[in-house]
């Protein structure tokens, strides 16, 4: 336990790419969409509301930060002693810690939103339909599942990116590709993607969270089979 939380100090040695490069992203892109809709969405926003979609940032960016968190840190980290398993279970507590906070703080921000009218213009930034538009008691883990799932995900690309470079990460993407384009073709010729889609629209927000947990450890297991043949 002492090896894991040296290795989170060692990531966080760095912390704006953990703590600060995620919100200087969504707190731009936020900015961007008060300033486009208070100047061509006020008339309208007197008779509906406004989703806005680009709360999608801060998971994509937390993507990106947990592929760097391994393809940019693991080799200096294994020169230093510390071993695969160690690094690995380090960053993924890493991960836990920082989804738990970025949750919270989108959760507040979401309660802000709804107390404010929508920032004054009925602009649902923060809120999600069906995803992220209930109380926040399922804001919270919601929110919370996703962004760990980004971040698993993208220490995996990280990983396979620091095992085969380039082309086996191509390769993984194409994999993935793949997958999902035979299961699309698969729906559509056994004629279950009615079934399918009903199955989508019965789904509760919290089913859907226990299916993104499920996923995130998935991704996980998947990263730390990958590590343990990384060579640096």
């Amino acid at each position: 336990m002492n090896t894991w939380v040296k290795v989170v100090r060692y990531h966080l040695v760095d912390r704006f790419t953990f703590v600060g490069y995620p919100w200087a992203i969504l707190a731009f892109v936020f900015l961007i969409n008060l300033a486009i809709f208070a100047s061509v969405a006020p008339p309208a926003s007197q008779h509906g509301q406004s989703y806005s979609g680009a709360l999608a940032a801060i998971y994509i960016v937390f993507g990106i930060v947990g592929s760097r968190a391994v393809s940019s840190r693991l080799p200096f980290a294994l020169a230093l002693g510390v071993s695969r398993r160690s690094f690995y279970t380090g960053t993924a507590l890493l991960a836990a810690g920082l989804a738990a906070a970025n949750a919270l703080a989108l959760t507040v921000l979401q309660i802000i939103e709804r107390a404010t009218g929508g920032w004054g213009m009925r602009l649902h930034f923060f809120r999600v339909p069906f995803l992220l538009a209930g109380p926040w008691y399922l804001t919270l883990p919601t929110s919370f599942v996703a962004l760990a799932v980004m971040f698993a995900w993208g220490m995996w690309f990280g990983l396979i990116y620091q095992r085969w470079n380039l082309a086996g990460l191509t390769a993984f993407v194409a994999a993935q590709i793949t997958v999902v384009t035979i299961a699309l073709v698969i729906a559509f010729q056994a004629h279950i993607w009615p079934g399918v889609g009903r199955f989508f629209t019965v789904l509760s927000i919290g089913g859907l969270t226990g299916a993104l947990a499920v996923l995130a450890m998935l991704l996980l297991a998947g990263g730390y089979a990958t590590i343990r043949r990384v060579a640096v």
